[in-house]
């Protein structure tokens, strides 16, 4: 049954959010592997001192990455790691 126009739609923000930084990382991380480097430690380093030379310009993964905030970011690394306990 289609939507009439007038009925609202419910969008969850934070679950678009968390999606946007999981395809940020999951781009930044292959663009970096096919590279050949580290991608973690490459990304942590990005994050701990906010240099964005720690991320290759490859597949544009500098500029892809630096569209999310730094501690949105790290936020979301430690929710899904204190989830997996």
């Amino acid at each position: 049954m289609a939507k009439k126009p007038t009925e609202t739609l419910a969008i969850n923000i934070e679950e678009i959010r968390k999606q946007n930084i999981k395809d940020v990382l999951t781009l930044v991380e292959e663009a970096l592997n096919e590279r050949g480097y580290n991608a973690v430690s490459q990304i942590a380093g990005y994050l701990i001192s906010n240099d964005p030379a720690y991320i290759s310009s490859y597949k544009n993964a500098r500029s892809v990455i630096q569209t999310v905030e730094r501690h949105e970011i790290i936020e979301e690394l430690v929710r899904v790691f204190l989830e997996q306990k």
